[in-house]
């Protein structure tokens, strides 16, 4: 079994309530959506097919305990919940971060899975399947990344069809677009409006260049 997988390094995990901490990215090829604001278009095309058993070695390698699978989309290629489920049985803490346009179900409950809505800017809102509301386990996680007042908007009547009791405090992100959105105004936004959601920064993109790949 064997996946394209693009890229595979050791960082500080920065989009989720897991952020700060070190993690082991295995970012696979390929993605279905096109967001206007898209920062991995490399993950496109660009990568190698490696078996799992070889992407699982890798991962050892690096000597931490927490591995995120990324892209791209990760659950566009169908062996992904394979790795997810081998990972999980070799004792690992693992992340799905996904674009919100395939059936998450289809992964290991303890996988705990970034639903990433995609807001109006994005300009593939018309992929997102909201069925995944209802498919998210306590341990989810869902993003929203807000480059103006009509995503902010958009982003509060997702969050409210959503029974709030199924959320635990840090399980809504709204994360502005990084130079497009400022933080402050994002911010503003949701105390005026008394928001129980996370205000999410890129810790990645705060730590190195916005541009370096590999972090």
């Amino acid at each position: 079994m064997a996946l394209k997988v693009n890229e595979i390094y050791s960082s500080i995990q920065g989009e989720s309530s897991y952020a700060g901490r070190p993690c082991v990215f295995v970012r696979l090829t390929g993605c279905n959506l096109r967001c206007s604001y898209c920062d991995t278009q490399y993950a496109y095309e660009e990568g190698e097919e490696l078996e799992i058993a070889d992407i699982i070695k890798q991962i050892s390698s690096y000597q931490c305990p927490l591995v995120e699978v990324t892209g791209g989309e990760p659950l566009i290629q169908e062996e992904t919940p394979v790795l997810i489920y081998l990972l999980l049985e070799e004792g690992y803490e693992v992340l799905m971060e996904t674009n919100g346009s395939q059936d998450i179900s289809q992964v290991d409950d303890r996988c705990m899975k970034i639903v990433d809505i995609k807001c109006p800017s994005s300009g593939q809102t018309s992929h997102n399947d909201l069925g995944n509301l209802e498919r998210l386990t306590d341990r989810d996680e869902v993003k929203f990344v807000i480059a103006d007042r009509g995503d902010y908007e958009y982003a509060k009547q997702i969050v409210n069809l959503v029974n709030p009791n199924h959320f635990r405090e840090n399980q809504v992100h709204f994360s502005p677009v990084f130079g497009k959105m400022e933080p402050k105004t994002l911010a503003e936004w949701i105390l005026k409006d008394h928001l129980d959601v996370r205000l999410h920064l890129q810790l990645h993109k705060v730590i190195w260049d916005s541009d370096q790949r590999g972090v």
